[in-house]
């Protein structure tokens, strides 16, 4: 971040704008199907920031992405964090909450039960006039804007400050991509929730600090999604995850003409990638990231297994991950992936995550790898392999699987598996069930795992 000195050679905070593009008549986003522009967008902010209450953060519960993008700028605004849980559950909220004592929630929404110290949006849909003489808002660009918490899936949720430089920094990345496939106009249509990280880049900072408008809704159903795609012009693209893709390549639906889709939060198998692209007619864009890191990279997957880098990012492989340097990050993060480095190290294949590394009498074996040839077995439509936390006398952890695979038994499963794979790592439980236990995002919490694991070995 660079440092700006006054005249007296005190050091002054950075400054960076809350819009990106300075455009009173710019549409920030979709809703009902009509436009919002910037002014009429920062109208509303700065009326629901005058009535915030004091505090150091807010719990930002808000389901319409319209309402969350108000929220989040009016709580940035008057100096606050968005507390970012990684569900909304009541559960998960309360700890959150706990954690940062003296903050309150809000959203738009009546909730019964509520959050302690829950503050209800006014409506949004009056159109207040901004007053042409004041100031372009700006944020201090280390003030840390948000707290992002972790899904989960491989262990308890962690906390992640973002401050709104950094944001800045990430946006640009994904900015460019999506500028280099679509061109310098793009609206949005997401499927995940804006409280996600992968949400909050795709969602919320691109109509924020680019030429992005966004559609309000978070459609989940494949006749939605195309209901809110047919809600905003061209350029359109899909922003969702591989769980909603195969739902919608599923479905047979009819989409509006699509300019691009990105997919992140899990593995895109490369097939679901292919018919993706030919069923829609769109390239289909998959980036990497993390909560701790923001997006860093890119690939088209259909065509290429590896990934580029953005502009400025590096990684430096370690014994058990890999360090990742970024504009967006102050300090390099370490991460559990396992990377091979091409190109004069612009470019990365992933090999694996440290921990789901599986050595047994001499034999090596990857979770992921293993989850992806479960879900290759014809008739298998949702799968997951996990290894238990109990071990036997050697310290060897069992490995367990779930599956959704209706007309399919386990023993036709673990048949075909015995052929793709070391009979060493055939999953023993592995347990047939309705549905997995997946978040909002389409990822699995492993307490969630092992809850319903439980739940079959006392069938």
């Amino acid at each position: 971040m660079a440092i700006v000195y006054d005249t007296c050679q005190r050091e002054v905070p950075q400054r960076l704008p809350l819009l990106g593009v300075d455009d009173a008549a710019r549409v920030v986003a979709w809703r009902h199907g009509e436009p919002v522009s910037a002014a009429r967008f920062l109208a509303q902010v700065q009326a629901v920031a005058a009535e915030l209450p004091t505090a150091a953060a807010a719990v930002n519960l808000c389901e319409d992405r319209y309402a969350f993008l108000v929220a989040f700028c009016a709580i940035a605004l008057r100096g606050q964090a968005n507390l970012l849980p990684s569900s909304r559950a009541p559960q998960a909220v309360d700890e959150v909450m706990a954690a940062h004592p003296g903050c309150y929630a809000l959203g738009e929404q009546a909730l019964d039960p509520a959050p302690r110290g829950y503050r209800q949006l006014p409506p949004l849909d009056a159109a207040p006039l901004l007053d042409s003489d004041a100031a372009w808002p700006s944020i201090p660009a280390g003030q840390v804007v948000a707290i992002g918490y972790t899904s989960g899936s491989t262990g308890a949720p962690g906390a992640n400050l973002k401050t709104w430089g950094s944001f800045h920094a990430s946006n640009a990345g994904n900015l460019a991509l999506l500028r280099a496939a679509v061109g310098p106009r793009v609206e949005i249509v997401a499927t995940v929730p804006p409280q996600h990280m992968y949400g909050m880049e795709m969602s919320v900072l691109l109509p924020l600090l680019g030429d992005v408008g966004v559609h309000a809704g978070r459609p989940f159903f494949p006749a939605d999604v195309a209901a809110a795609l047919a809600e905003v012009p061209a350029p359109r693209v899909l922003v969702t995850t591989p769980v909603h893709l195969r739902a919608l390549v599923e479905s047979g639906i009819a989409l509006p003409l699509l300019a691009a889709m990105v997919s992140a939060t899990a593995p895109l198998p490369v097939e679901l990638a292919r018919r993706a692209e030919q069923r829609f007619g769109a390239p289909l864009l998959e980036v990497f990231g993390s909560t701790e890191t923001c997006v860093f990279a890119s690939r088209r997957p259909a065509v290429d297994e590896d990934w580029s880098l953005y502009d400025g990012a590096s990684l430096h492989p370690q014994p058990d991950g890999t360090l990742v340097q970024a504009p967006q990050l102050d300090a390099p993060v370490a991460l559990a992936d396992i990377v091979s480095l091409f190109d004069g190290g612009r470019r990365f294949r992933l090999c694996g995550r440290h921990a789901d590394l599986l050595e047994i009498a001499g034999k090596r074996a990857s979770l992921g790898d293993l989850t992806r040839r479960l879900l290759a077995i014809p008739g298998v439509r949702d799968g997951a392999v996990f290894q238990l936390d109990d071990g036997d006398a050697l310290g060897v952890h069992r490995i367990a699987a779930l599956a959704v695979a209706p007309g399919l038994d386990a023993h036709a499963i673990l048949d075909a598996l015995r052929r793709a794979i070391d009979p060493l790592f055939l999953p023993r439980p592995l347990k047939l069930v309705e549905a997995l236990p997946r978040n909002e995002t389409g990822k699995l919490p492993r307490a969630a795992l092992l809850a319903l694991l439980g739940q079959h070995d006392d069938d």
